[in-house]
């Protein structure tokens, strides 16, 4: 009986492992292609204050993340030219009670807007088996979030 359990045990983690490992496949490496939009635009993105408060990588995410963000929801409004600068960012526990944060400041024209950004992280298995990339994730939609709460102070 100790024998079929054990080998019970093994099946499982074996198969636990192999579909860890087929889902790492799936998840790629973030929107690189969305880069190439923002890079065309006036859109300047500063994560020093951010560098200090949380380090990297989360700060590079932020950096890969944002621009593009920016580029495809504020759109044609950053052409005249768009600072961002990014100074705090929080990763919480999940859930409504506890959700993921982001401050920081856009200058657009002259006017200083002080930008504001709540996402909610709901927890999935895929997340312990692939730490980084759930994480990495998190930021992505942080920075959306930050892009579009920036559009409604903006207006439009």
């Amino acid at each position: 009986m100790l024998g079929n359990l054990l080998t019970r045990r093994a099946a499982l983690v074996g198969l636990a492992a192999f579909a860890a490992g087929g889902l790492s496949g799936c998840n790629t490496t973030p929107s690189a292609g969305i880069q190439s939009v923002a890079a065309a635009g006036a859109i300047d993105v500063d994560t020093t204050p951010l560098v200090a408060y949380v380090g990297n990588p989360t700060a590079g995410w932020v950096q890969q993340s944002l621009p593009g963000a920016l580029a495809q929801i504020v759109g044609s409004r950053a052409s005249g030219g768009l600072h961002v600068r990014v100074d705090t960012l929080y990763l919480g526990n999940g859930g409504p009670g506890d959700p993921d944060r982001m401050r920081g400041v856009a200058m657009l024209g002259g006017r200083t807007i002080n930008v504001r950004a709540i996402s909610t992280y709901w927890s999935t298995p895929t997340d312990q088996a692939l730490p980084e990339q759930a994480l990495q994730g998190r930021v992505q939609a942080l920075s959306t979030a930050f892009a579009y709460r920036l559009r409604q102070k903006l207006g439009s």
